[in-house]
Formats: C-alpha cells, structure tokens, sequence
C-alpha cells in the first residue's frame, strides 16, 4: 500500500470506526510495534492450532506429522478448549488495541470473534453427526488420502501406511464420541443409516478384503502412487505394496468393521424426526447455529418469510424466460418440461460425463479470460474439475470445492458429482462453474491465501459461511452482467440455482424450527423447484444433519448486492466495480457486519476524495490507496 501517513490515520478511522490508536497520541513507531507483536500473536497461535491437527497440515501440504489422524479424543477437546480460552484471555492482556494499525485492529476483532465463538461452540460439541452422509469421517478418511495424502519419496509412502495402521484407533475415538451422542439423544434419522453402511462396506470391499479381483479404492491408490516413485526398486516397492495389504487387513478392516456394528446398533434406536428440534435445548442450538452461520441476528422465522418472498420473485423472473423461449403452459408445466426433455442433459455414460468435465472447464477457461473487466486482483493457483470419485459418489453432495495446497504442489478442485447425469443439468452448468471455480469459491478462496500482510488464520480461516457462500452465489449474477448465459435455459439455469438457495431458507428453518417432516419437505421442493427428484432428496437429507449451513448463502448474497447498491447510489460516476470487488475481497472472509463497516468505510473515503482513485491496469494497489 502507497498511503502517506496522514491518510492511512483517516483511513483508518474511516475503516475501525475508531480513531483511539492515533488520537491517543501513539508514534508510528508504537503503532508497528504493537501491531507487530499482534501479528505474533497471531501467527504463534494459529501454528499451535496446525500443530495438533495432522490433517490440516496434509490440506496445507505440510508434511510435519504426515502419518498421524487427529486425535479426536474428548481429553483433546478438552485440552483445545482450555488453550483457546488461555489464548485470549493473553491477547486481551498483553495486546494494546488502540496502539495498533487498522489492518491490525481488524484481525483482533476477528480473532476475539472467532475465539468466543468457537468457547460458546463448546458447548455444542456433541450437537452434530460426525458419520453423515455428506462428510462423514467413514469416507473422509479416504478422501484425504487419496486426493492428499501424495506420495513423493519412500518416506511419503511410509507415513501413508502409518495412517492405515492408525485408522482403528481414530475409529476407536469417533465410535466412542457416538456413544457419547447416543446418550444424549443426539442420533441421525432413519435414512442417514443405509447409506452411510452402504459406504463404509463398500469401502473393505475389494482387494485385500475379498476374492472379487479389484483392488479396493485405498489400495488402488496406495499402488499407483508407489508405482509413480522416482529412483525406488521394485524390491521396495514390492515391500511398500505388502505393507499396505496388511495395515487394510489388520487394522483398517477391523475399524471399518467395529464402526458397522456401531452405526447398526445406532441404526435400531433411530427414529424419522429429523430437525435439530428433537435434541436437548434443541431450539437453543438452532438459534446459535443460525448466528453462526449467517453472522446475523436473523430469526428463523424472519430467515423464513425472507425465503418465501425471494422465492416469489424468482419465479416472477423465471415466467419472463418462459414466454422469452415461447413455452405453452404454466410454470410448473415449464419446470417438469426442464426437468424431462433429454436435450438437457449428458448421457449417463463415460462420454457424457467426460463431456460434462470438458465443459465446465471451459466456462472457467473462458471466465478467467475476462476477470480484468471486473476485478482487479486475481488468483494465482490453478483449478481443476474432476468427478467425484466412485467410493463417495451415491451419497455426497451435487459440487463442492476444495482448496489448494499453500505450498502449491495441489491445485483447488471443483467437485461435481457425477453419479446420476440427471442430476446435473446442462443449463446449470454455467452457474455451478461460476460457483464453485471462477468468479467463485476458487477465486476468493486463493485470493485470501496469497494476501499478503495479515495473519495466517486470515488467510487460511474460512469460518464465515455467510460471506463465503455469499460471495460465490453473488458470482452466479455478475457473469450475466458480463454476457454470458446468453442461452435463455442457462439463464434459466442461473434463476433455478438462486431458487433453490432462496427454498433452503424456507425448509432449513422449516426442518429445524417449525418442526416440519422430510416429507413435507420433498413435497414443498417439488412444487416450487425445477430440481431432479435425485436432487431434491439428496439437498432434503444434507439440510437435515447440517443445521442452520443452507441459510448462509442467499443471505450472504443479499448482503452484498446490498452494499454494491448502496455505493453506486453514494458515488455515483465514482463507483469503480474492480474497487468494490477488491474492497469485497482483500481482507479475507469476514462476518457480515464487517463486511458492511468495510464498504462504508471505502464509501466515505471516496466521498471525502481523501485518496487518489485512479488505478493502473496491472497495478496492484489497494482501492483504499
């Protein structure tokens, strides 16, 4: 940043809503040297954190405990627990608030929310499902060592099989925390069971666990990874095979085995309620989950009637789109018609989903060809699209995203599941690439880990559902802004995402508050939405063992269209649609209200005309600057 001193004092006091650092008479000397000693805070802090995760650090790319799981112990919770609560009782000792910068001030805010947060969290510890059909921990220990857990040197190789002879310990600990849940009443309904065991058998299914002649997806991987080693005998590789094919059998078998016989005898005391409702102090819990996810004091039933009438709308934009391609009949004669004609949709072959991968990945080529027309700052790390994989794929989500390493060696990765062609639509594939790759998750994800200047949990923390899953629904409009969805169905395309976030307003707090069955709600999602019947049933089932996660998005949106209207009415010719965005962008996830303060902040500088505006095209100053 180029600020001189006297406007980085008034921006300042613009972007904290305090001016108390530098009115108290503190030298920029004391202000860079609390702020520094923050910043260590910070950083010391949040690499204790990865220190005692294993697994972040293999998502990191960082191979310091390469062959450990997370010790999911409740003696380990206890103990994050207590450090935490020490933490920041220190950082409100020894850490001098007012005699820091702005960007300083900032990530203390964010750091004491985030921590109090986290300590009221506490005592929802056991309020979830930890083996669900969406991230349960039975596939999630897979998914990391296949996508990964990578295999450069015989050491890699080692720490892999390591892993596998940990698994029955990590099981151990994730069965007890069930027992914990069971008795508490804390128990996933009827359906997560089926497939949940559908899962975790057909994990031990496969080589070294039967006679079928194919490999397992663990050992699969496991031999094309030590195939691939440079400079290693086939002795050792020989070696490193036989290893792993013992490590499955005596220690991955038996955990697998033991958490089938767990979730069996969960599976006979479970009933067909399925909000969060049923719990002890259940409503409590939802109401906190609501403010965590939306970073808002929303209740459910204004979250509710805000779905309602969003819905409403929707449908008023999708009519104009159906007169537009001149279909006869009503609306949800048009849906049934999106839903049904084959012209929509991929065979559900290995070409049509080869062809579906192709083309998403070439709405994001095409997209990221065009991102100087509306953002200044660009992500540096590359994106890929792949399928979900087979072990995973009948009971995961339609897309998901991942990010990359921050070493480099691993790309972010858009997930779509291509399980059921019928589920993804053609139509929807420009605003589910746009979502999930570029303007999207991969964009503002990689931006806020190559910023540079604020601490690690900035860049790397992403606890802010609202504005992360605020940002990439936001990024399903502003292409069309661009021209792009120029095909009527894929605008079409575009509203059927946007309903569908605006109908999980509706059933989350339906599900959840108001009591309503899984029926009831495959009923409602039928009536107003154009989704498959495949999807409908896979988003009724995620909405219900992820409480409260489905809100975040269209408020997280709202919120942000809200603030692009507010500057362009307030600057007028002055509004800069790169600035906004870097303004959006630059400081990493934030709650929403920060978000706000950030926005109006820039707003009132602009206005004041106490900074230079003008940009430089491949200048990288901040539109702060």
């Amino acid at each position: 940043m180029k600020y001189l001193l006297s406007r980085a004092a008034l921006v300042a006091a613009f972007f904290a809503g305090a001016v108390q650092g530098f009115a108290a008479g503190f030298t920029a000397e004391q202000i860079a040297a609390e702020s520094a000693k923050a910043n260590a805070f910070f950083d010391r802090v949040y690499d204790e954190a990865i220190d005692r995760s294993p697994e972040t650090q293999t998502q990191f790319g960082i191979r310091k405990d390469y062959g450990k799981w997370d010790d999911g112990s409740e003696a380990h919770q206890a103990e994050d627990f207590a450090l935490l609560t020490q933490h920041l009782a220190e950082l409100k000792r020894d850490i001098n608030y007012a005699a820091l910068n702005h960007q300083t001030q900032l990530s203390y805010r964010l750091w004491v929310r985030s921590a109090e947060s986290a300590i009221e969290a506490y005592r929802w510890r056991y309020y979830d499902y930890p083996v669900n059909q969406m991230f349960g921990q039975h596939t999630g220990v897979v998914a990391l060592l296949v996508n990964m857990h990578t295999v450069s040197d015989v050491k890699d190789a080692q720490a892999y099989i390591d892993r596998l002879n940990g698994l029955k310990v990590k099981f151990d600990q994730l069965i007890a925390g069930l027992e914990i849940r069971r008795a508490k009443g804390i128990v996933p309904p009827k359906f997560v069971f089926p497939l949940v065991l559908d899962s975790s058998r057909g994990i031990i299914t496969g080589a070294p666990f039967d006679q079928s002649g194919k490999p397992s997806a663990l050992l699969e991987d496991f031999e094309q990874k030590v195939s691939k080693l440079p400079d290693t005998d086939p002795a050792t590789r020989d070696r490193l095979v036989a290893e792993a094919k013992r490590a499955l059998l005596n220690s991955v078998k038996p955990a697998y085995t033991a958490l089938i016989a767990e979730l069996e005898s969960l599976e006979k005391v479970a009933t067909n309620d399925d909000g969060v409702w049923k719990f002890p102090d259940g409503a409590d819990y939802y109401r906190y989950e609501l403010r965590q996810m939306t970073t808002t004091d929303l209740t459910a039933d204004q979250i509710h009637e805000l779905g309602l009438k969003e819905v409403a709308r929707i449908h008023g934009e999708m009519e104009q789109i159906k007169t537009k391609v001149g279909f006869k009949g009503d609306l949800h004669a048009f849906f049934k018609f999106m839903k049904e004609d084959p012209q929509f949709y991929f065979p559900n072959t290995a070409e049509g989903k080869a062809a579906y991968l192709a083309g998403a990945t070439k709405i994001i080529d095409t997209m990221r060809g065009r991102l100087d027309e509306l953002f200044l700052t660009k992500p540096k790390a590359p994106i890929v699209v792949k399928a979900v994989e087979p072990f995973r794929e009948r009971e995961s989500g339609g897309a998901f995203y991942e990010q990359p390493a921050i070493d480099g060696t691993r790309p972010g990765t858009y997930y779509v599941n291509l399980y059921e062609m019928g589920a993804v639509p053609k139509y929807e594939m420009e605003a589910l690439a746009y979502h999930e790759g570029i303007p999207g998750h991969h964009m503002q994800i990689a931006i806020a880990q190559e910023l540079e200047g604020i601490p690690k949990f900035r860049k790397y923390g992403f606890d802010y559902t609202a504005y992360v899953e605020g940002w990439a629904l936001y990024c399903e409009r502003i292409p069309k802004e661009m021209g792009f969805y120029s095909d009527p169905y894929s605008d079409f395309g575009r509203l059927s995402m946007e309903l569908w976030r605006a109908a999980r307003l509706v059933v989350d707090t339906g599900l959840h508050d108001k009591h309503w069955t899984r029926q009831q709600v495959l009923d409602w999602l039928h009536a107003n939405t154009p989704n498959s019947d495949r999807d409908i049933l896979s988003e009724t089932n995620r909405y219900i063992v992820m409480a409260g996660q489905a809100t975040a998005y269209k408020v997280g949106m709202m919120k942000i269209l809200e603030l692009r209207a507010l500057a362009t009415k307030e600057l007028g010719a002055k509004f800069d649609i790169r600035q906004f965005h870097d303004v959006v962008l630059k400081d990493g996830p934030v709650p929403l209200d920060i978000l706000e303060e950030n926005v109006r902040g820039w707003i009132a500088v602009k206005k004041q005309g106490a900074i230079n505006t003008k940009i430089t095209d491949g200048d990288d100053a901040d539109p702060r600057d």
